[in-house]
């Protein structure tokens, strides 16, 4: 424990430093003028060229809350909506979350606030790019980790840092976007976003059929996604204004999400962890009244390529299981729906919301989930506030582990051998029923995020958790989890954020310190991480 506590004070040291080395430049003044005094020096006081731009805008955003306002740009909302939920920093978001579309009634054209594109805004790319309401932006994402596994992978099924007592490249991402103007009333509007991810995380957002070669046969410890591919339509003349999302997106449900910035905390909880990431398809959400959004959905199933729908492989080994000389590639990457009613009161501090996801026959496929759940937020005062997610999700026709008939039929049929799956293959089921070939396989979650905001560049999480895994199909051991994680986010400007944590889980029996595509059985019920990252945006 010596050594550990050595390397987390030396962790946590190396972040404060990383950010104290920058704000202790902010002393250097901004040349000219004080745009946060009057916003039209802006360009004067950042001056020219790329380098020299950016430099003096990350010194000119440190040690504040939010960019300087300008006092000539449109409304940032509808005065008929209710008012923003949040402030970022110090939260991870403005609205209450949800999924599958920009934010209705508050979305803005060029509204992000970035670095980048404030060093470039001088030139002739930047300025066809600001007006035409193309946005290019991202962030980096690095953290560390020191636990009492030792196994290489040994902290999962803990998220996300799966591999013990290590420093973590998370993620690099970048997007380049057009926001669709939610707020005026006049006129239709389009957008669109391309992202790409490169780091760890690309284990968390890889759907089968998408670069998932990395992950399923190679096990690559840093890998490329793009979890984002899409463009909208939206329209403010059906009733209070409806968008439409066509291509790969983030599903609707959950407090957290797989980008960095969208999250309290560094770690995420289980009940995160294992349920729905991606959809492609189609997706409508519908702003009926300043209260109630409602959104539908059709999907090719979840976390599966589109064309896993119809695509078959030969069989070469028929069996009970898959009996047929051919077999879907994908048996769960069918047609599925999802709905979602949303429901927020005038003054916006709560809101709720009931989401089916993925929702088809729920044949057991590479992630074919099956969710139903709710989410909950409410603010108590201007310090106090809580974000709660309970769910069930469940798949059908899941092969047995306890039956001897399926352990020895070439493992259920071809896909699902190491000749397709080398490595991070689907679970299979602790079914009751020894005799059974397959049964359903049902996981619950339920987290919560209480909140204290300290001042506008703090934030203190304490996140307690419950999962029951009673199959073992989602995270490989049936059993019964618990979590309880603490964790502080200090902004030193709206750019740059460090997020150091400690989280304490423990199950009903071994689950941890154990790595399947390694061949070793979990050995420890206990599992304790002092972690922490740094998040610096561009």
């Amino acid at each position: 424990m010596r050594q550990i506590g050595k390397r987390l004070f030396l962790g946590g040291a190396l972040m404060v430093i990383l950010g104290s080395a920058y704000a202790d430049n902010a002393s250097v003044s901004v040349k000219t003028c004080d745009p946060y005094q009057d916003y039209s020096c802006l360009d004067s006081a950042l001056g020219t060229g790329f380098w020299n731009r950016l430099t003096n805008y990350y010194k000119l955003e440190m040690g504040k809350d939010a960019a300087p306002v300008d006092p000539n740009a449109p409304p940032t909302r509808r005065e008929d909506f209710p008012p923003a939920a949040m402030t970022m920093p110090p939260m991870p978001f403005t609205e209450w979350p949800y999924g599958g579309t920009t934010s209705l009634g508050v979305s803005l054209p060029n509204a992000v606030d970035s670095p980048f594109m404030n060093a470039i805004s001088d030139t002739a790319f930047g300025q066809w790019m600001l007006d035409n309401h193309i946005q290019a932006y991202g962030w980096a994402n690095a953290g560390f980790n020191f636990s009492n596994a030792s196994v290489h992978g040994g902290n999962a099924p803990a998220a996300y840092s799966y591999n013990p007592n290590s420093l973590a490249l998370d993620q690099i991402v970048e997007y380049v976007e057009r926001i669709p103007d939610m707020v005026q009333k006049d006129h239709n509007d389009w957008g669109f976003r391309a992202s790409m991810i490169y780091g760890q995380d690309y284990r968390y957002t890889t759907s089968y059929g998408v670069m998932s070669g990395q992950y399923l046969n190679q096990n690559l410890a840093n890998g490329w996604d793009a979890p984002m591919l899409y463009a909208e339509w939206y329209t403010p003349f059906v009733m209070q204004g409806l968008n439409i999302r066509v291509g790969r997106y983030i599903s609707v449900p959950d407090i957290e999400a797989q980008l960095a910035p969208n999250n309290y905390m560094y770690s995420h909880s289980m009940t995160y962890a294992y349920d729905n990431y991606t959809n492609e398809g189609i997706i409508a959400s519908l702003a009926v009244d300043r209260n109630w959004i409602i959104q539908a959905g059709i999907e090719g199933g979840t976390d599966s390529s589109l064309n896993h729908s119809w695509s078959t492989t030969n069989n070469p080994a028929p069996n009970a299981l898959f009996p047929n000389k051919t077999t879907r590639q994908d048996p769960g990457a069918n047609p599925a729906g999802t709905f979602a009613v949303r429901y927020t009161t005038d003054d916006g501090k709560t809101n709720l919301q009931a989401t089916a996801n993925g929702i088809n026959s729920g044949t057991w496929g590479y992630n074919n989930l099956q969710w139903y759940g709710l989410t909950f937020y409410h603010t108590f005062d201007e310090h106090w506030h809580i974000s709660s997610e309970v769910y069930q999700e469940h798949q059908n026709n899941v092969p047995n582990l306890n039956n001897s008939y399926v352990m020895t039929s070439n493992n259920g049929g071809p896909i699902w051998t190491p000749l397709t799956f080398a490595y991070n293959s689907p679970g299979w089921a602790s079914c009751s029923n020894a005799a059974a070939l397959t049964c359903t396989a049902t996981a619950k979650g339920f987290v919560t995020y209480l909140n204290y905001q300290i001042d506008p560049l703090n934030n203190l999480s304490l996140r307690p958790e419950i999962y029951w895994d009673p199959q073992g199909q989602r995270t490989g051991t049936a059993a019964t989890y618990r979590n309880l994680a603490f964790g502080w986010q200090h902004w030193f400007s709206p750019q740059i954020e460090v997020r150091p944590e400690i989280a304490y889980y423990t199950a009903n029996k071994a689950a941890f310190n154990g790595n399947a595509n390694l061949g070793m059985a979990p050995n420890m019920k206990n599992l304790t991480v002092f972690s922490g990252d740094i998040i610096w945006h561009w």
